[in-house]
């Protein structure tokens, strides 16, 4: 496989405010954007460590406290960085691994893909 690095690590939380606190105030993780998407009443916090982009917060209303579905409080998903997401989807398809649509995230216009581990854990393929 052609990963290159994590590159982010989501997190639903179910307290947006205590939350925040804990990893800006308590653990000293740098706020990079927040972003309140009022279509889903909720909050994107991106956070740093030592200047490195490494963790989404967000808040989402009402979300079950399901770990493995990607709206629920928890690990959200863990996404790889990768160079070129076709070739990548190419090489998770050969190895019988169904990826979804590419999509581009509206903040940052890079391609992304979600799939999931035997578990149902998702894994996100992030374009460089």
């Amino acid at each position: 496989m052609n990963f290159k690095k994590i590159h982010h690590i989501a997190i639903i939380c179910s307290d947006y405010d205590q939350s925040k606190d804990f990893y800006v105030n308590k653990l000293g993780f740098e706020i990079k954007q927040e972003i309140y998407r009022k279509e889903r009443d909720s909050y994107k916090l991106d956070l740093a460590l030592n200047g490195e982009y490494v963790i989404e917060l967000f808040s989402f209303p009402d979300a079950p406290a399901r770990p493995s579905y990607p709206e629920a409080q928890g690990l959200r998903h863990l996404a790889f960085e990768v160079e070129d997401i076709e070739e990548s989807v190419g090489l998770l398809t050969e190895k019988g691994i169904e990826t979804e649509e590419i999509r581009i995230d509206p903040y940052t216009h890079k391609r992304f893909t979600f799939f999931e581990d035997p578990d149902g854990l998702p894994l996100e393929m992030y374009e460089s």
